[in-house]
């Protein structure tokens, strides 16, 4: 069953900052912080599970075992990306029932064709309008619990501009979508006309570096939105952390002299892996020989 926190969530107009998951560690952590959604990025779980560009080349059996797990370890309700639904509208029936039965409370699909490519890099090509209304009908039929969102995202600012990206947000709203995702506008002016014309639920992508400008959640909200996503925000922490402390290691041959900013500490990561539960499982069933 879907986590039904997120849909009430947004039945109270209670406004959603979800920061991106990539792997088990940023899972945990975000999971503790007391956030409402946390928001499964594809590009980063690509990229730590598989080391590659999010172009495109992950399957669904290499996501829906990661973002499974994530649903699993998190008492949060977690919002996954899944690409195009992996397909044509057959793979979208199964990307939904499969991602719905992983425990996951949303999933996002786009109107790209494939192969795919990360929403803030060029090149990205739409499939037709009424193909993609198709996928959003295919996925509202195969969920089995009305508290399983459909996320709807529209990757056609970029390529053909403003207008055709509100007017496939209406469309996809009409087709069912329950939350609207239009990719990349480039302006505030062109958030807030996806505010004024689009009437349902909005999702805006915060991406540091990327296309769109990060307005703060109080703006957002009073321009129409519903959520901000973070995704890239925790794996480019991540990575400049670990390209400084890497470089420490290389120039002074071992890890003396680290700031402690730079370290999460042991004990923490024991304590975030639930070590303790694990030790006093062995303490409770020791054997004396």
């Amino acid at each position: 069953m879907a986590d039904p926190r997120l849909k009430a969530a947004l039945r109270d107009r209670q406004f959603i900052v979800a920061p991106g998951i990539f792997d088990m560690i940023s899972a945990r952590v975000a999971d503790a912080m007391g956030f409402t959604a946390l928001y499964a990025t594809g590009f980063g779980t690509v990229a730590s599970h598989l080391g590659i560009a999010d172009a495109g080349v992950a399957t669904y059996t290499d996501m829906v075992g990661r973002v499974g797990a994530f649903a699993q370890a998190c008492r949060t309700p977690v919002i996954a990306d899944a690409d195009t639904g992996y397909g044509g509208l057959l793979n979208v029936r199964h990307t939904v029932r499969g991602y719905e039965a992983a425990g996951i409370a949303a999933i996002q699909i786009e109107d790209q064709e494939v192969p795919k490519k990360c929403g803030h890099t060029p090149g990205r090509r739409v499939i037709p309008l009424k193909e993609m209304c198709l996928k959003i009908e295919v996925a509202v039929e195969a969920r089995k619990d009305p508290d399983f969102l459909i996320v709807a995202r529209t990757d056609a600012r970029t390529g053909l501009g403003i207008d055709e990206a509100i007017a496939r947000g209406k469309a996809f709203a009409k087709a069912g979508a329950d939350v609207i995702f239009v990719e990349s506008p480039e302006t505030e002016a062109e958030m807030e006309r996806i505010g004024q014309e689009i009437d349902a639920p909005l999702l805006a992508n915060m991406v540091e570096g990327g296309r769109t400008p990060i307005l703060p959640a109080k703006r957002l909200a009073a321009i129409g939105y519903d959520i901000a996503i973070y995704p890239a925000v925790g794996f480019l922490a991540v990575a400049a952390a670990a390209e400084r402390v890497y470089s420490h290691l290389l120039r002074h041959g071992d890890s003396n002299g680290l700031p402690p900013q730079e370290s999460y500490g042991f004990k923490r990561m024991c304590e975030l892996m639930d070590f303790p539960d694990v030790w006093a499982f062995e303490q409770r069933w020791a054997r004396e020989d």
